[in-house]
């Protein structure tokens, strides 16, 4: 799909694999392949579930630091919402989304695991916001998605601090989900997708939309949200499938539709 992220299919998983040796830097290129690769699964009926992973060796260890070194405030001014919402493309996707995490997620890398809904994490992997360590802030989501995901006060000593985490921290405080031996990390990445694969897909993304623009709304907008997205279901194949499996004391064959 692009020369370093590319998108594969099989059995209704996409994968978004990135690929830029050695460490899957996120230059800008590869900020604007993702969002290329989130646009395409997200488009594509076949894809109904979703895993961003980099490979057997590292998932990301970070923007292209090359690149940004000789920016100037105007510089990063007119591309910083840009590097923003390429990772925010990838927290739209409106399907189940795992990113499965290699060697290192630090910085961007970080930022891009957190825009996914789940995190399987190799035993060995190391995760964290560096980038108090050079001086600035994380500036694609880390600031928001880590506080939103393990707490203001858990997010700031790692944002604050620049410190890395292993697995087995990171599945204690939430930022991981599964920790897993490192050459098992896609399989059990693929095993976290599969039951929604058969699923019905206007309610899971119903689900992700609730939740997601929930944290985002006060608790009586956020309950009002929820009310709407419920209700907009009733117009769905897969709501008079399901209640008539229900009823019917049978399976449903859910279409997605």
């Amino acid at each position: 799909m692009g020369d370093f992220v590319r998108v594969e299919t099989n059995e209704g998983i996409g994968t978004i694999r990135l690929d830029r040796p050695p460490m899957n830097a996120l230059n800008t290129q590869v900020q604007e392949e993702l969002r290329a690769a989130a646009t395409t699964v997200s488009a594509d009926p076949d894809v109904r579930a979703v895993i961003v992973y980099g490979g057997e060796k590292v998932f990301a260890a970070g923007a292209d630091i090359k690149e940004m070194a000789d920016m100037s405030y105007v510089d990063m001014a007119e591309r910083a919402a840009d590097l923003s919402s390429a990772l925010g493309a990838l927290a739209r996707i409106p399907k189940p989304v795992v990113a499965a995490i290699t060697g290192y997620a630090l910085g961007g890398g970080c930022e891009l695991a957190l825009a996914c809904d789940w995190r399987v994490v190799a035993e060995d992997a190391k995760l964290g916001q560096p980038e108090i360590k050079l001086g600035v802030i994380p500036g694609a989501g880390g600031t928001q998605r880590l506080a939103r995901l393990i707490g203001p006060a858990r997010a700031k000593d790692l944002i604050m601090s620049g410190r890395m985490v292993d697995a087995a921290e990171a599945l204690r405080i939430g930022l991981a989900d599964r920790v897993v031996p490192a050459d098992q990390v896609y399989a059990e990445a693929v095993a976290l997708v599969r039951p929604y694969l058969h699923g019905p897909a206007q309610a899971l993304r119903a689900a992700k939309q609730a939740v997601d623009g929930g944290l985002e709304m006060d608790l009586a907008s956020g309950l009002a949200w929820e009310s709407q997205l419920f209700a907009a279901l009733f117009a769905t194949d897969d709501r008079r499938e399901g209640m008539a499996a229900f009823v019917e004391k049978r399976r449903p064959d859910f279409t997605g539709r």
